[in-house]
């Protein structure tokens, strides 16, 4: 049998899938008298005798049931007049997993609101994104997690803002403005609100680390286990020549964000814990590159609850104990995914990789970091443009990257990591040289979809024949039915399997940095 065991609290629905929301009162109760810390970031405890809200584990002493509630989110513990706790910081904690095996639209609301929607938009700009009325939205969002998304986006910036309070030397003013903050004065008034400390207080709790001036510096949090590991050694495989630089414990690329070009750097310190470093041309676009970054490393995932998940079937019980805590990555920017995806089909990675680095040389965007120079990706429009003169191969795979590029940058198509799952599927699909690996792999990048499986991969048929598993597409399809709703992870164990993968994890040294050209 398994070492994993799945916590006795969680329930599950119809579909197998882990259900926090259905957790009764007793159970919860349970995990915080446990100090389970599996469930930090999954809902808070108020404490109604002390005005106060806590994560599961606060080491405090457990309060008497009668004087408990318990809120899917922060936000929500906030409009009921409770305070964050300034032991266990709830705040600090990383996200709930269900935002990203949800695909509601209370999960669709959640990924659009950490990537700054709201702040940017407005809750107009919300809504129109999912569809639906202001009114009808932010009664939806009440009911289902207790606040607006007004009041989810304020709870966004306040932990936005203790992060940097707590992590960087940033000014007061330029983390109020970083954290998406309006004004200064609406800054205090938040902080010492949520927190029962004023911004000054705050960061008198900071950590003492060195910084360099120009640069942010944080501490990701994470859940362990966690195969960083594999991670990277997936980030430096893929890693397109002059937009990213993926090394044994590190990984950097530029990116483009609202406010500008920017840069960022995830490594693992000597401590073992996940350090981001960025440099921004604009201090708002802080609090949207966090949440693509978290998303990126999948930093959110509940890897007990997957691992167990996998666990449960013998075939795979000696990939997690393998390589327990598995990762799957997402994406920064979801139009140049597709474009990856769509150039990544049915060649080697290896090959992509040459394919990418040409199409980034010839039409990237130049640009300077404190690391020297290099590219970011090519716009749609710069590919629709000119992509048919700089790729290579088949001619209809070529009119197909260019006119999915051309849709991307006429705004035909628009994808992002609040869309609706089967939605974003069927537009892809409807693409001329779309099929289903390419909308499937989208989909599980882009929206970080847990449950997709990619029968066709090549990759993954070897890694499913030498873990035993049946390689055969259709076999495959069949087995797999069984470790919904991890289909993704089951990916993730299949590739790490296949030979042609191994050097993924192999302990190879730091590549010498690479020039960008034109």
């Amino acid at each position: 049998m398994s070492d994993f065991r799945e916590p006795a609290s969680v329930t599950r629905d119809r579909l197998g899938r882990m259900t926090i929301a259905a957790m009764t009162f007793d159970e919860r109760y349970r995990a915080i008298d446990a100090r389970d810390a599996r469930f930090d970031g999954q809902f808070v405890t108020a404490v109604r005798s002390t005005g106060i809200y806590c994560r599961p584990s606060c080491p405090a002493r457990t309060p008497r049931a009668a004087n408990v509630s318990f809120y899917p989110t922060s936000a929500a513990a906030h409009e009921a007049g409770f305070r964050a706790c300034k032991r266990c910081l709830p705040e600090a904690t990383p996200g709930s997993p269900q935002w990203n095996l949800r695909g509601d639209v209370a999960g669709r609301a959640m990924r659009l609101i950490a990537d700054g929607v709201v702040d940017r938009e407005g809750v107009s700009g919300l809504s129109r994104r999912l569809g639906y009325s202001e009114r009808h939205l932010t009664r939806l969002l009440t009911t289902e997690l207790g606040a607006g998304p007004l009041a989810l986006a304020r709870a966004h910036r306040a932990h936005t803002a203790r992060t940097l309070l707590v992590d960087t030397d940033l000014s007061m003013a330029d983390v109020a403005f970083a954290a998406g903050f309006g004004s200064i004065r609406q800054f205090n008034e938040t902080t010492t609100e949520v927190f029962a400390l004023s911004p000054t207080d705050l960061r008198a709790r900071r950590r003492r680390t060195a910084s360099t001036p120009g640069r942010i510096d944080l501490i990701l949090p994470r859940r362990e286990p966690f195969d960083a590991v594999g991670l990277f050694g997936w980030m430096r495989a893929h890693a397109v020549p002059g937009v990213e630089d993926g090394g044994v414990a590190s990984f950097a690329r530029t990116i483009r964000l609202d406010g500008g070009p920017a840069w960022f750097e995830v490594a693992e310190d000597a401590s073992g814990r996940l350090r981001l470093r960025a440099e921004l041309t604009s201090l708002r676009d802080l609090a949207p590159l966090i949440s693509r970054v978290r998303r990126l490393f999948d930093l959110d995932a509940d890897p007990t609850a997957i691992d167990a998940g996998l666990s449960q079937h013998p075939e795979l019980q000696p990939l997690v104990r393998r390589i327990p805590g598995v990762r799957l990555p997402a994406a920064v920017d979801a139009d140049e995914m597709l474009i990856r995806a769509m150039i990544g089909q049915q060649i080697s990675v290896a090959s992509a990789r040459t394919v990418m680095g040409r199409l980034a040389a010839a039409l990237g965007e130049p640009m300077e970091t404190s690391t020297g120079p290099a590219l970011l990706f090519p716009t749609p429009a710069a590919i629709a443009e000119h992509g048919a003169d700089v790729l290579r191969g088949p001619g209809a795979r070529v009119r197909a990257i260019v006119g999915a590029a051309t849709a991307l940058a006429d705004g035909t198509l628009r994808l992002g990591p609040g869309d609706d799952t089967d939605e974003q599927r069927a537009a892809l699909m409807a693409l001329p040289g779309i099929g289903p690996w390419t909308a499937d792999y989208v989909r599980m990048r882009v929206l970080g979809d847990p449950d997709v499986l990619l029968p066709g991969d090549v990759a993954a048929r070897a890694g499913a024949a030498a873990a035993g598993i049946p390689a055969e597409a259709a076999a495959l399809t069949a087995w797999a039915s069984r470790v919904a709703p991890w289909r993704s992870y089951l990916m993730a164990h299949l590739w790490y399997a296949a030979p042609v993968t191994q050097a993924w994890r192999a302990p190879v040294p730091d590549p010498a940095p690479r020039k960008a050209s034109r």
